[in-house]
């Protein structure tokens, strides 16, 4: 993560020659942001959770290497996303702390744009590609994921809606049932500049667990030759929460690059 924050505080640095040279439009700042845009796209993702409840505040962290492929299978636009994580998890007996791969996570969308709103809804699949027991869940699952965007003058409106079950895989592993939701609201500052709100709240729907956080944070877009460039920064506190493990505060930043068409 920290490795991170110096590459963002050098990128940011540079930034009003780029800029100067070849600011994106306002809806190109709006098409960054959004992730209907069918765009090939690829994002480097980091979750940094600097305390969680009942773990004696350790740390831990999941690096989200992911994608976006858009395509016209049987002739619909649609999109695929895979999203594979690096995850450390926290420094506990008796195993310690391991880092390692974790599972695979791949939805497609079917899109589609009514006035003034975009949907995209479809499958999603999660292999069990961990490789360590503490970075997976060691189970295959299947469910649904939907996006609802509403593009706005000053910025963006929308969320992301994902749900999925267990239905194979190490029979000595719990099963899994769980749903998320991410709303986010995105709002554009001079200079490309912008204000961020997008943390994901989860639900363990089999044991009860949930963690609702809120965030608040900035990024910064901008092109090098034909590509666009979004990096950004968002602390997150957890204002709801029942159960052991889910996060206390935590930062999430990336970088996403989008490649032209």
């Amino acid at each position: 993560m920290k490795k991170m924050l110096r590459i963002m505080a050098l990128v940011v640095a540079a930034q009003p020659v780029v800029v100067l040279a070849e600011g994106p439009s306002a809806e190109e700042m709006n098409a960054s942001n959004n992730p209907l845009t069918p765009m090939v796209t690829l994002n480097v993702h980091d979750q940094y959770v600097g305390r969680s409840y009942g773990l004696d505040d350790k740390d831990s962290n999941a690096v989200l290497l992911r994608g976006t492929i858009p395509h016209k299978l049987f002739g619909l636009p649609q999109m695929v996303r895979f999203t594979l994580p690096v995850a450390t998890t926290p420094n506990l007996p008796p195993d310690g702390s391991k880092t390692g791969s974790g599972d695979l996570n791949l939805f497609n969308l079917f899109l589609i744009k009514g006035p003034g709103v975009e949907f995209g809804i479809g499958p999603q699949l999660t292999i069990p590609t961990a490789s360590h027991d503490q970075t997976g869940t060691g189970k295959w699952q299947a469910g649904m994921a939907g996006v609802v965007i509403a593009p706005q003058k000053w910025g963006l409106l929308g969320g992301l809606v994902t749900w999925q079950h267990s239905f194979a895989g190490d029979s000595d592993r719990p099963t899994q049932d769980n749903l998320s939701s991410q709303p986010f609201i995105i709002y554009n500052l001079p200079d490309t500049w912008y204000l961020r709100s997008s943390a994901t709240w989860n639900f363990d729907l089999k044991r009860g667990n949930y963690s609702v956080p809120l965030g608040f944070g900035i990024g910064k877009i901008w092109k090098l030759g034909k590509e666009t460039y979004n990096m950004f920064m968002e602390p997150q506190w957890t204002v709801a929460h029942d159960g052991v493990g889910v996060p206390k505060f935590q930062v999430f930043l990336g970088l996403n690059v989008q490649f032209p068409r």
